[in-house]
């Protein structure tokens, strides 16, 4: 037992694959799929596990799971909707590892009672929450893997924002799942900044052409920030070439300084970048530099509201730094490496110190604050 549950917690953002064939708010999303040859290729692009429809509803059936079973070694949940402990026997059966326990449709009693019987089974459990009264009831029940759905299965509306909040007060003790809406690298990015250990993703793999490489996609590290954007132009060229972290300047030491924190497409995060105190900016991140003698210092904060998610390891404020990127390959949890990157040389510097993400702003620029587009586009090219 704990198959399952290990898989997710281990180290960095893991996601479990989703193969579904029909979704009841979007109709057919991939009505030939082979959870077979599904399976193999989404274990091989790097899921930590492979979720499996078993619902006809969703076009699926225990024949899918067990087609799925003899294809590979992965880890394997079933979903669908399950309310009798005779159900998880089938699921097992089939060779399932884990099962989805909805709490929308399960009361504590019912929920307790197929806990049970999947601990007797072998069977982890992905209990899945929708508000914050059905995460506490997870947490009380004792669920060491917690799936937070950010779908609404009455509306089949997705709100990413109440799901990261939920994501954010689960409790670190458990394994949590982010599911649903997740399309892009920088929305899987949101989720494991918020504290999600992975994320669940179906549909957006499932409509893409290559599932897999839609996987590879949504994992792929490091992120890409283009930073010191002052204009809607550049922060659509950087959108468009796959940048995932838009950075708007908001110091007053710079030439770089952005009129605001811009919009951005779904497909990115807004980064408020801040020197000395932190000012108000209606962004996803704040990334905080100290002042030193009246200018930025070397080293900064990647901030999620209050919460430090990242080291920027950068260099001093036009200082050379011969150490850069030894400090950066030497320190510890997410790094956001920034200072002197550019198409040219940010290959060497991703082996080096196999950061998070990477930075550049100015080696990126016509002028300070005006983007060179075909350096903005070889910049990412070169990281991907």
């Amino acid at each position: 037992m704990g198959r399952f549950r290990d898989a997710l917690a281990a180290p960095g953002l893991g996601a479990i694959a989703e193969v579904k064939r029909r979704s009841p708010s979007a109709g057919d999303l991939r009505p030939d799929a082979d959870p077979a040859a599904l399976s193999m290729q989404f274990a091989a692009a790097g899921a930590a596990a492979v979720s499996i429809l078993v619902d006809e509803r969703f076009g699926g059936s225990l024949g899918d799971l067990r087609a799925a079973r003899s294809a590979t070694p992965a880890p394997l949940l079933a979903k669908g909707f399950f309310r009798e402990e005779a159900q998880l026997d089938d699921l097992r059966h089939a060779g399932a590892d884990a099962v989805l326990l909805l709490l929308r449709d399960l009361d504590d009693r019912r929920a307790a009672a197929m806990l049970a019987r999947a601990g007797e089974l072998g069977l982890d459990a992905l209990v899945e929450a929708h508000d914050a009264a059905e995460l506490t009831r997870a947490v009380e029940l004792g669920a060491e893997v917690i799936g937070v759905n950010a779908r609404d299965l009455d509306t089949f509306e997705v709100d990413l924002g109440a799901a990261l909040e939920l994501v954010a007060s689960a409790p670190s003790d458990r394994v949590v799942v982010a599911e649903s809406g997740v399309s892009a690298r920088a929305q899987g990015a949101a989720a494991e900044l918020a504290g999600a250990d992975a994320i669940l993703v179906g549909s957006a793999l499932m409509r893409a052409s290559d599932p897999a490489a839609k996987l590879r996609e949504l994992l792929a590290r490091p992120l890409v920030k283009v930073c010191g954007l002052t204009r809607a132009a550049d922060v659509a060229v950087a959108a468009e070439a796959g940048a995932d972290l838009a950075g708007f300047i908001l110091a007053r030491e710079t030439p770089r300084r952005a009129p605001s924190v811009l919009p951005v497409p779904e497909t990115m995060l807004s980064v408020a970048v801040f020197v000395g105190e932190r000012g108000e900016a209606p962004s996803d991140l704040v990334q905080l530099y100290s002042r030193e003698n009246g200018h930025r210092g070397r080293d900064g904060v990647l901030l999620r509201g209050d919460v430090q998610v990242a080291l920027v390891v950068d260099r001093a404020w036009r200082e050379e730094d011969p150490e850069h990127l030894e400090r950066a390959s030497a320190a510890e949890g997410r790094i956001v490496l920034a200072g002197g990157l550019s198409p040219e040389n940010v290959g060497e510097a991703i082996e080096a110190v196999q950061p998070w993400a990477v930075d550049a702003s100015s080696s990126l620029e016509l002028e300070p604050g005006i983007k060179d587009h075909d350096r903005v586009r070889a910049f990412v090219a070169a990281v991907r």
